[in-house]
């Protein structure tokens, strides 16, 4: 990972950077900036291998709908003060890709909260935007579809998008953040270890 490059290239953007050597670390700062506040989730397996939602509720009032799954939990996590998520797929460059089926993850990134923390790993990350896109397409996607059970080409074969008609489709929004939104403070936690899909 190129701590120098990534710190430039995103602060150079308007984000926020921060460099741990693995997830237990990041995880060890999250919770010390997270306290006392209104959390929600994003669909994303980053967070779930690092235990964070489960650390993260000892001091803060959490809302995820892989704990309480249903449309009301979605609903609540709007009002959360502070997100967490992971991207599919990040560029040197500095832009953030992420793929998303009900809107919900990336709707949050874009909107809503007043702090948004993106957490990812270093299998995440490629040397410009066509590489991040075409790793949220052909790598990101096809894994959360086979973990979902969708009925898709990419979860049955698990090797790529067919850019299919599926109704079972994860991939109907595509979000490029090159900046964040204006209002939003952004904050990228990367880890010099493989997180997450």
């Amino acid at each position: 990972m190129n701590q120098e490059l990534l710190k430039k290239n995103f602060e150079n953007h308007g984000f926020k950077t921060a460099f741990f050597a693995t997830g237990k670390e990041a995880a060890d700062y999250l919770m010390g900036r997270i306290q006392g506040h209104k959390v929600s989730v994003g669909g994303s397996m980053t967070v779930k291998e690092m235990g964070l939602f489960e650390l993260l509720r000892e001091k803060n009032e959490m809302v995820w709908h892989w704990d309480v799954p249903g449309r009301d939990t979605l609903m609540n996590a709007r009002t959360a003060d502070v997100y967490i998520t992971s991207a599919n797929g990040v560029s040197e460059t500095g832009e953030l890709v992420n793929i998303d089926g009900t809107g919900n993850r990336v709707s949050q990134t874009l909107y809503g909260p007043e702090k948004t923390y993106f957490i990812v790993g270093n299998n995440k990350i490629r040397a410009d935007l066509a590489g991040a896109m075409d790793r949220a397409k052909n790598v990101a996607a096809p894994k959360n579809a086979k973990r979902l059970n969708s009925a898709t080409p990419c979860a049955v074969k698990g090797d790529r998008c067919y850019n299919c008609s599926s109704p079972g489709r994860i991939c109907r929004s595509t979000v490029i953040m090159e900046r964040p939104s204006n209002g939003m403070e952004v904050e990228i936690v990367f880890v010099d270890e493989p997180l997450g899909y």
